[in-house]
């Protein structure tokens, strides 16, 4: 199944490219360049919606 989320990116004053999913409670990166800032994004949105599963999961057990 494939999610689409709304990824914010800005710039910092040090030139850091700065990430975040405003769905996702913690779900920021940041990167010098956007090629490496859109990777890790990817891998922080994956890792939220794993820890979301985990606690939904507990919550209903």
């Amino acid at each position: 199944m494939t999610r689409a989320f709304n990824v914010i990116i800005e710039r910092d004053s040090e030139g850091y490219y700065v990430a975040s999913v405003p769905e996702l409670r913690g779900c920021h990166t940041q990167a010098k360049s956007l090629d490496i800032l859109m990777k890790r994004i990817r891998e922080v949105i994956e890792l939220c919606l794993e820890v979301e599963l985990r606690k939904s999961r507990l919550r209903n057990s």
